[in-house]
């Protein structure tokens, strides 16, 4: 199967058109680059990503190999690149989109000075910047400090005066108000008197009942606390982040006292700022601070726009300089992968890289010898090798999907058939056979249109986790819903409502008797409806049987099908035994496949044999006649020979490939018949992993018991498989019945009641349930079963998925790898 070359194929230029069956030819080169010339060579074959190479330098630590400062130094490049992004992310600057090409005209080393200095620059700003705000943020507190610990101040100096007025009136020339706070009589000594001192500041209010309390245990009570909450949350002008306080004033009499409180103060993370008693000097503090806050307001302001003029700016070159780096620090990790020569004036690499891509490789090789000014050109050769190549699949955007599929189960030996070619079309059939309606299928189609349509612009945008893969396999989803809309018009289900779109119905009632459509009064009075099934089986008492047997018959139609495309394919996958491809083939169809064709007969002749009967009977009394289940001649001979065939076929899988074994081993042995060997790729594989088997001990019983568990496996899995794909039929009648329920019990009930209301409401709870149930968890039900039919059911039978993949050094997979 071939088809042409399309945009998500690796490599440019002009190629070959690509074969999906096996992998590309693959090669092991070795190149021998001149010193002067190296970095540029790396550089173009990284543009042209047809090259896997591999590491010459195994026993060297990262530190050790010759490009090791190189890396430290883009490294440090890398780092300053993500310091610029966190900020312009901080600061909401998007970088502008930058063409690729341009990383060729700039110097790296000019890009280093360039990065050094505007992160100087950043960092100085934002250093100044962080000490305005702080400063900021504290005479922000300051001011809260002021205006609230000065009203505590200002009304108890209030309540003071007039209680020493009131105080004057009744006992005139007892006490006399010497201070705001403190009243003393006149009579002590002044010498004796206690004088009070006070802190004022913020604590969090999630730790001030803690904070009172401790102060009072340190202090034995001898503390007087005053709180006031501040209404906004506060910047602390340590931690940066908002938090909410309470303004506090604490009275405490001596120093001991004193230096208690501040320890506490500072363990709770208590912000303390001076005030002043004096009314007087209250309001002068808040005129300066005041003023101060305006000043720094501007400064700050002043600041922050520099900053994002800085940032824009660097924004600008931004994808470019990062494209840049991590082009050069691929380049340099590349080249820590090369081996130097004898002679130490040239790197010496090995790689592998498709056939078709040796001219495009040499015209890099001489480009990169030209454009570096070198003396000699770099050397190309081919390499023989007895190492198992990786598996290279070319692709475009319409095959990655089913290919990623295929993968995901494991990746194909080299040269080894791929099941990818297959599940392009079988993978959506059935899913589609799941899934069949119509009108769902057309609901799938546009939103896959939709992505289809935008791809150019999702494609350069982030999506999200489940809508990036839901983009990735835009193509599949397409696939799926043209075959969903395809088993709908089978099915004639539209929303679960069937509609005669190519013909009338085929049948019609006898009498008036029959109105409701059962199972008697429906004669045929046209010719049979001409593409799937007669819309007036819908609704009938026989609709679920008549379902029910179509589906599963179709079920195992299919199944029988993919298994035996599956057995066939085993046979060009087979290197040195195809015996095990007729026994399979005879066992397989001499049971399953003579019940297909005894279902497509039955489906011809319209008789009403019983197929469970012919086939339980089939084994447990074979020679009995058949009777009325009899569906062609000579059946009951033929179910002889076929139940002979499959007896037979069980030895004949499990016997000649030992013996064949052995016969080859011995061969071998003799120096008789290895050369035929060394032109398979399996014997490549065997070499390559285990050395040559010449002198390895040839275990008889474990290869015989090996091929016992591989015959029971696949005589058992026979039959489990198609049962398995019974699982086609379960899932299309769930499928069916849940849009019925909906349709029936949410649009239809909320119609009858003629309230425009609740049929509003019907109508959302209807496009809810469809969307939510059918729509969504549906499809991922059915491409999760359609996905186990594939992996178990079909490639279990050929494929074996234990190659690994080609991973070339590539410019287009760094540009889309986060760092």
């Amino acid at each position: 199967m071939e088809l042409s070359t399309m945009g998500e194929s690796g490599g440019g230029g002009c190629c070959p058109p690509m074969d999906l069956m096996r992998s590309e030819p693959m090669q092991l080169v070795q190149l021998i680059v001149p010193m002067e010339s190296a970095h540029l060579t790396v550089s173009y074959l990284g543009d042209l990503g047809l090259v896997q190479f591999k590491d010459l330098n195994p026993e060297k630590s990262p530190f050790q190999r010759t490009y090791a400062a190189q890396i430290k130094r883009c490294g440090e490049m890398a780092r300053k690149i993500r310091f610029f992004k966190d900020q312009m992310s901080k600061a909401g600057v998007l970088p502008k989109d930058s063409l690729e090409n341009g990383t060729h005209i700039i110097d790296l080393d000019d890009v280093e000075v360039k990065l050094g200095e505007l992160e100087a620059e950043l960092v100085e700003i934002n250093a100044n910047n962080d000490k305005l705000q702080r400063s900021y943020n504290e005479l922000i507190e300051y001011k809260l400090v002021l205006d609230k610990a000065g009203e505590f101040f200002s009304s108890a100096h209030t309540s003071a005066t007039a209680q020493q007025i009131e105080i004057e009136s009744q006992q005139v020339g007892e006490d006399l108000l010497e201070a705001p706070l403190l009243q003393q009589d006149k009579s002590i000594d002044s010498s004796k008197q206690v004088k009070l001192g006070f802190l004022t500041g913020l604590v969090p209010r999630e730790k001030s009942m803690v904070f009172e309390r401790i102060l009072f245990r340190a202090t034995r009570g001898n503390v007087f606390i005053r709180q006031t909450v501040i209404e906004e949350p506060v910047i602390d002008p340590n931690s940066g982040e908002k938090a909410e306080k309470n303004v506090i004033v604490v009275f405490y009499s001596g120093e001991r006292a004193k230096s208690k409180i501040l320890k506490i103060c500072e363990a709770f993370g208590a912000n303390r700022y001076p005030f002043s008693e004096d009314l007087g000097k209250q309001a002068q503090m808040i005129t300066e601070v005041s003023g101060r806050l305006t000043e720094l307001k501007t400064t700050i302001d002043a600041g922050l726009g520099h900053r994002n003029i800085l940032l824009h700016a660097i924004g600008d070159k931004f994808e470019l300089w990062n494209l840049k780096v991590r082009k050069e620090k691929a380049i340099y990790h590349t080249l820590n992968m090369l081996s130097l020569d004898v002679t130490k004036k040239c790197l010496v690499a090995e790689g592998w890289s498709p056939v078709f891509a040796s001219n495009e490789i040499q015209n890099a090789l001489k480009r990169a010898a030209v454009d570096s000014n070198s003396q000699v050109g770099s050397i190309f050769q081919v390499l023989r090798t007895k190492e198992l190549p990786p598996t290279y699949f070319r692709t475009n955007k319409f095959t990655s999907a089913i290919q990623e599929i295929v993968d995901a189960y494991g990746v194909a030996k080299y040269q080894e058939a791929n099941p990818g070619v297959f599940t392009i079309v079988t993978f959506p059939f059935l899913f589609a056979v799941m899934f069949g309606d119509w009108g769902h299928g057309i609901c799938l189609l546009l939103a896959t249109m939709y992505l289809i349509v935008r791809e150019k612009k999702l494609s350069s945008q982030k999506l999200g986790d489940i809508m990036e893969m839901a983009f990735g396999g835009r193509y599949v989803i397409m696939m799926m819903s043209l075959f969903s809309i395809y088993t709908g018009l089978i099915y004639n289900e539209f929303f679960s409502i069937p509609y005669p779109l190519f013909a009338p119905s085929a049948y019609d009632c006898r009498d008036a008797s029959c109105s409701e459509a059962t199972t008697i009064g429906l004669i045929k009075v046209r010719d049979t409806y001409p593409f799937g099934l007669d819309p007036v089986w819908h609704g009938t008492r026989s609709e679920l049987p008549f379902l029910n047997s179509l589906k599963m018959k179709m079920s195992i139609l299919l199944g029988v099908s993919q298994m035996n495309l599956g057995i066939i394919m085993s046979y060009f996958n087979a290197r040195f035994f195809k015996s095990s491809f007729i026994p399979q083939m005879i066992f397989l169809n001499s049971l399953f496949g003579y019940l297909s064709v005894l279902i497509i007969i039955k489906w011809c002749t319209g008789s009403q044999a019983d197929l469970y009967h012919v086939m339980i009977y089939m084994f447990l009394s074979p020679t009995d006649e058949l009777g009325e289940n009899q569906l062609f001649p000579h059946q009951k001979t033929v179910q002889l020979v076929l139940l002979f065939l499959a007896l037979v076929s069980v030895p004949c899988m499990l016997l000649p490939k030992p013996f064949i074994l052995k016969k080859q081993h011995e061969a071998r042995h003799q120096g008789q018949s290895y050369a035929p060997l060394e032109e398979t790729d399996e014997s490549l594989h065997v070499e390559a992993n285990g050395g040559s088997h010449g002198h390895e001990e040839f275990e008889f019983s474990e290869i015989f018991v090996h091929q016992l568990i591989h015959t029971i496996e696949f005589v058992l899995g026979a039959v489990s498989n198609t049962a398995s794909y019974l699982r086609l039929w379960a899932l299309s009648l769930a499928h069916s019945e849940l849009s019925s329920v909906f349709y029936e019990k949410v649009l239809l009930l909320a119609w009858g009641y003629n309230n425009w209301l609740i049929l509003i409401v019907g109508i959302i709870v209807f496009i809810f349930a469809t969307v939510g149930v059918l729509l969504v968890m549906e499809t991922l039900s059915a491409f999760l079963h359609a996905l186990r039919l594939h992996w178990v059911e079909f490639q279990n039978k050929f494929y074996e998925g234990d190659g690994y993949k080609f991973a070339p050094f590539s410019f287009i997979l760094t540009a889309n790898e986060d760092e």
